[in-house]
């Protein structure tokens, strides 16, 4: 089953990718719940699962939004709408939320029971309330403050690391470029068509010169589209470098220092300095001193990309540090 959208000269113009700290929260979501698998954030999503059942317990909203959760298929909107930007924050994108008409909540409700085994009439009782996003809407907040916030810096410094490479290979080779590694559910025709592999009916979508927005995931490892007429058209997908390791070697660390061989795992993907702090968790003036050391011994190098300097392994940084030459 194939989704194609159509994308026109106008429409690869109007394109820009977005980052949503709410995408994250709902998407961590289905991880606590296990919908999915946590993979590469089990030791973060133990961490949490206590909080999450205690919030199951206080916020009246979160069961019912959670038991909507379904892979490859239809999953209400309203929760989770397409960012605006880069830089849109929680507050923002929770404010859309909690504009949504309770009509449109209770038909995306509709769609997304279909084909599903009938939820217990408790819940059923909260999807179908007058008040039912104002309560999703409570429960993400509450999700958010006390499980995501935390750890946003770091997310978003995947996350706008993904955005800054993809973005430049965007405007330097082309769509074909930028969408390569998407995911294998995403394929680029030259013809200027983006098919997306979903288990849904084959359908063609136009963009009607509005664009496409292309965001970015932590916690996701497949990709998700927004193609509803009443939002944004959106393809989510899961950011590179979520899987770097961060266990150092020994033999590495014992070389360059424990410190110095994270920051060179971490440039497996390229980054900037901050983006580096909030990553590593550590201070400007310490990151800024490894990767001197790093630079001036040939395991790194840098380019200018605006007002910042984007730094990534050399070859003989690849080679120290993983000799078949992997990238995650």
């Amino acid at each position: 089953m194939v989704y194609r959208i159509e994308v026109s000269p106008q429409d690869i113009a109007a394109s820009r990718f977005a980052i949503s700290p709410l995408m994250v929260t709902k998407h961590m979501l289905w991880l606590l719940s296990g919908k999915r698998e946590a993979g590469t954030w089990r030791a973060w999503t133990d961490r949490a699962r206590e909080p999450y059942e205690n919030l199951l317990a206080e916020r009246p909203g979160l069961r019912p939004m959670v038991s909507l959760f379904r892979d490859r298929r239809y999953n209400a909107d309203f929760p989770a709408p397409p960012p605006t930007g880069v830089n849109t924050s929680f507050e923002v994108e929770l404010a859309t939320v909690r504009a949504t008409p309770v009509a449109q909540a209770h038909a995306e409700i509709t769609r997304n029971l279909d084909g599903m085994a009938r939820p217990p009439k408790a819940v059923m009782d909260v999807l179908f309330s007058p008040d039912v996003v104002q309560l999703f809407a409570d429960a993400l907040q509450a999700v958010w403050d006390e499980i995501v916030a935390p750890s946003w810096p770091r997310f978003h410094a995947i996350l706008e690391r993904d955005v800054v490479q993809r973005a430049g290979r965007l405007a330097t080779y082309g769509w074909a470029a930028a969408l390569a590694d998407l995911g294998p559910q995403v394929r680029w025709h030259p013809d200027g068509v983006i098919e997306v592999y979903a288990k849904s009916p084959d359908e063609t979508h136009r963009l009607g010169g509005r664009g496409l927005l292309f965001v970015p995931t932590v916690l996701s490892k497949g990709v998700g589209s927004y193609l509803e007429d009443d939002w944004p058209y959106a393809i989510s997908y899961p950011a590179r470098g979520v899987g770097i390791p961060h266990e150092t070697p020994d033999g590495l660390a014992g070389l360059i220092g424990r410190t110095r061989t994270r920051v060179l795992l971490e440039l497996a993907c390229p980054a900037t300095t901050s983006q580096l702090v909030a990553l590593l968790s550590l201070s400007l003036g310490t990151v800024g001193g490894h990767l001197a050391a790093l630079r001036g011994a040939g395991l790194v190098t840098g380019s200018r990309v605006g007002r910042g300097v984007l730094y990534h392994r050399t070859a003989l940084g690849d080679s120290l540090v993983s000799p078949s030459g992997l990238r995650p």
